[in-house]
């Protein structure tokens, strides 16, 4: 593994940690990929910092089991928006 990869895996474990944001949100910020955040934090985490990866995981965790709740929330503004819309026109 290059050390870029292993230098971006550990600081985005402590920035999830610190700040608690969702992995779209933090790939937004390093300007990577979902789908890189989500790999460098479930696989290459583990092996380079054990402690940290339990530390995220809790956090992923967390997002996780509210994620449904996020979901009716963007949906419901999203309608809201519509029917503004719709009544301004």
């Amino acid at each position: 593994m290059h050390d870029y990869i292993k230098e971006r895996t550990i600081k985005i474990g402590k920035h999830i940690v610190e700040t608690k944001k969702t992995v779209r949100v933090i790939a937004k910020e390093f300007g990577v990929s979902k789908s890189t955040v989500h790999k460098d934090l479930t696989e290459r985490l583990p092996i380079i910092n054990p402690e940290l990866a339990n530390e995220v995981k809790n956090v992923l965790d967390y997002h996780k089991s509210i994620r449904h709740l996020r979901g009716g929330e963007a949906t419901r503004l999203k309608y809201q928006q519509d029917t503004k819309e719709e009544i301004v026109q």
